[in-house]
């Protein structure tokens, strides 16, 4: 019986941790600021497919900026696995997105690692590579 419920408690927390991956991707494209900084981890390193890092700080101030403009992002697939304190997201995905005004469609295999502070998932690092 005990199983059972660790078993329901994992798969209700990797649904969690999927929906806010989802809803983040989406505060993106929408450039909701509050709710998008809401989610990230003061200590976020964002590694684009380029190779190209930036901190919390950095990439809100890129998109509020214009200088990164994510306008489309389809999840072609993304499955999540729970750990203690910590979830770890795999997806494929296309990017649209605006960099330096040039318009970029990219698709890209991504992880994304939650971390678990206070009763919430906050996204702690991220990183992504071309697809071919």
């Amino acid at each position: 019986m005990l199983l059972a419920c660790f078993v329901g408690q994992a798969q209700s927390a990797e649904q969690a941790v999927l929906n806010l991956s989802k809803n983040k991707f989406g505060w993106m494209i929408r450039m909701k600021y509050d709710s998008l900084e809401s989610v990230l981890d003061d200590r976020l390193m964002f590694v684009h497919s380029s190779g190209w890092t930036e901190n919390k700080q950095e990439l809100i101030q890129d998109i509020k900026s214009g200088k990164l403009r994510y306008t489309n992002i389809q999840v072609m697939e993304a499955s999540a696995r729970i750990y203690p304190s910590t979830a770890i997201v795999n997806g494929k995905g296309k990017f649209q997105v605006t960099l330096d005004g040039n318009n970029l469609e990219l698709n890209l295999s991504y992880t994304e690692v939650y971390v678990q502070k206070n009763g919430k998932w906050l996204l702690a690092s991220r990183h992504s590579n071309r697809l071919p």
